[in-house]
């Protein structure tokens, strides 16, 4: 692509979001996944209005949609974290290369610390190896958990795929929600939609935040299909978590 017609699809894509309600609906969805009249409560925009926008965003494909495994009816709505921060690099080195800064992995300095939870159906599989990435991506300043709204052991390729990372969680074990019922946390994140509905109340009103992932443990095939279900979630919590993590840091602005 030439550098002007790079320009021009910088300036369509900042065109796409120069919009009240696109962009609102990019806020909204910065923190935790929506299901479609979940984001029409919160805008207080007629269901018709926002369904036009989110048409719009994941026409270009920044927005993304996945069916709930909760009730298959609803749809649950995310952003394309890679694909957005890709588009507002090229926005920006298309302006001037000087705007473009170091993209390097972020590092949890400065953060206080604070206790995360995350809930799953099984405790075997998304929510452990959330809990092993935030671990080791905030090195170990964030206190992580995770638990399920029924127990069942570690899933040995939720092991192994983080083993391919250099991270071990082979010594974690399932818990049952039950057990931090409670207890204080500052972040609960359900990171699938039948947690979701049965998450209980937990003390000191804790930002609740949901991501909607599909269960790799039910992805049937080969070997191999099976670890890539697993290596493709592990890779998409990976992109929640960085950004969690900055988010963290703007927020509690404390220097070490």
């Amino acid at each position: 692509m030439t550098q002007l017609a790079q320009a021009n699809h910088s300036l369509e894509f900042l065109k796409l979001l120069a919009h009240e309600v696109r962009w609102s609906l990019l806020l909204l969805l910065q923190g935790s996944d929506y299901r479609v009249n979940e984001l029409v409560d919160r805008l207080d925009r007629p269901m018709n209005l926002v369904s036009y926008h989110l048409k719009q965003l994941r026409s270009q494909e920044l927005v993304k949609e996945r069916r709930s495994s909760a009730d298959g009816r609803d749809v649950y709505y995310s952003l394309d974290l890679e694909k957005l921060g890709m588009l507002f690099v090229e926005a920006g080195r298309s302006i001037h290369p000087g705007l473009v800064g170091d993209t390097g992995a972020f590092e949890a300095r400065g953060i206080q610390p604070v206790r995360v939870l995350f809930l799953c159906t099984r405790n075997s599989a998304r929510s452990q190896m959330a809990e092993g990435l935030l671990r080791h991506l905030s090195r170990g300043r964030i206190e992580a958990h995770s638990a399920g709204t029924h127990v069942e052991s570690v899933h040995p390729l939720a092991v192994q795929v983080l083993a391919e990372r250099q991270i071990d969680i082979s010594g974690q074990q399932s818990k049952h929600l039950q057990a931090f019922v409670g207890q204080h946390f500052d972040y609960i994140i359900t990171v699938c939609d039948r947690a979701r509905e049965e998450c209980p109340v937990f003390p000191g009103d804790p930002e609740q935040v949901h991501w909607s992932f599909p269960d790799p443990a039910e992805v049937e095939g080969s070997d191999e299909v099976r670890r890539q279900a697993f290596a493709d979630v592990a890779r998409d919590l990976t992109t929640r978590i960085n950004y969690l993590l900055l988010i963290m840091n703007r927020q509690h602005q404390v220097q070490n």
